[in-house]
């Protein structure tokens, strides 16, 4: 499906197919085993200019929009999850910077960011607040020019590799939610240290650790809009990323349809290849349904935020829960394609269900996404 791409969206997708191809594939299933953080790719990437996808052309981006982004994530997890999130992790990190950030803030972190040189990372998670984001213990207190932040971030895409941060704080505990602010934190800066490396199920390419901050003086020129923003600057990132975990589902499944159909036309059973079995057919014909389905209702999403429309939080959602749900159903569906063979990791699909489950998780599990989406429902009516 072409879906009328442009010359330049084509070449997006193209440069992106290139990479997985030349640079990924082979070598995805060492680097899912030994945990590998392959800064060489990710390097690849940003001398391709796609990091400058996620920044407007005044800060050396490329000024393109959440489409173009949800092309290039689709196509990169079509080959590994993990390289794909390192490279969605810093968008998410830079977009409170793009939704909140003073003209000086965007002048300073962005251009380092579009280069790829330098990559961001998003700190709200916290163990008792994840689904429940106005949970957040961290503190940030002012002590004159400067912020003094205290606690514990977890489960950070990009932990200890990325250099720039955009934290989620309480500046004012009391106030509740209204109390969160969203501040900028550098590597490096003294009192901000890393946790351990997770071990993960799945995406297992890309860093997840904990940022602990312990008296960890950021000056008041970090603060991104104002006290009290924080939880608005995180809605607002939100809708704008949730349509890209949408385009990370549909590229992992798309990449497993593509396995499954490969395998199914060499491996033979009763004197034919399983390909010629209508039970067999049936469930390539579902896969391939469902992913032209999710790929249809995440690049519709993107192109609604891209024309400025800013009731955008139900679509979001839902583009996020269809194509996360697909990619579960479609990645086991599969591993049964394959039979004994895809339950050893000899085969990539195997790896492709567990990149999978997480896309179902973060970025607001799917069961908290259905409330937002019938709870906008009741608030403004079906349409």
């Amino acid at each position: 499906m072409r879906y009328l791409l442009t010359e330049e969206q084509q070449m997006i997708v193209d440069i992106c197919r290139q990479i997985v191809e030349e640079r990924i594939i082979p070598v995805r299933a060492e680097l899912d085993e030994k945990e590998i953080f392959s800064w060489e790719i990710i390097n690849e990437i940003a001398r391709s200019d796609l990091f400058r996808l996620f920044v407007p052309e005044e800060y050396e981006g490329m000024g393109t929009g959440i489409f173009e982004i949800c092309l290039a994530t689709e196509e990169l997890s079509r080959g590994d999850l993990g390289i794909a999130t390192s490279f969605a992790a810093s968008g998410l990190g830079l977009i409170p910077i793009l939704v909140a950030g003073n003209e000086e803030q965007k002048k300073k972190y962005l251009p380092q960011l579009a280069s790829g040189k330098k990559l961001a990372a998003f700190g709200l998670t916290e163990s008792e607040a994840g689904s429940d984001a106005g949970n957040i213990k961290t503190t940030a207190k002012r002590d004159g020019d400067y912020y003094i932040l205290n606690g514990t971030k977890q489960w950070i895409s990009n932990g200890g590799e990325a250099d720039i941060y955009t934290v989620f704080v309480m500046t004012n505990p009391q106030k509740g939610i209204r109390g969160a602010s969203a501040i900028i934190v550098e590597k490096g800066t003294p009192g901000f240290e890393f946790g351990k490396k997770e071990n993960k199920l799945g995406m297992r390419s890309s860093v997840t650790r904990e940022l602990i901050f312990t008296d960890c003086r950021v000056s008041k020129e970090n603060i991104l809009g104002s006290e009290g923003m924080g939880f608005i600057i995180a809605m607002r990132t939100f809708d704008q990323s949730r349509p890209v975990i949408g385009a990370q589902a549909v590229g992992i499944a798309q990449g497993a349809l593509e396995e499954a159909l490969n395998y199914s036309k060499v491996r033979k059973q009763f004197g034919a290849a399983i390909s010629s079995f209508q039970a067999i057919q049936h469930m390539l014909a579902d896969m391939a349904t469902n992913i032209e389905a999710a790929r249809a209702l995440v690049y519709h999403t993107a192109k609604v935020i891209d024309s400025g429309e800013k009731n955008i939080t139900r679509l979001s959602s839902m583009s996020k829960i269809f194509a996360s749900d697909m990619a579960m159903k479609v990645t086991t569906d599969a591993i049964q394609i394959f039979g004994g063979y895809g339950f050893m990791k000899e085969y990539p699909v195997e790896k492709m269900m567990r990149d999978a489950k997480i896309t179902q998780i973060y970025e607001g599990t799917n069961q908290i996404l259905r409330n937002v989406v019938a709870l906008d429902m009741i608030k403004r009516g079906v349409v």
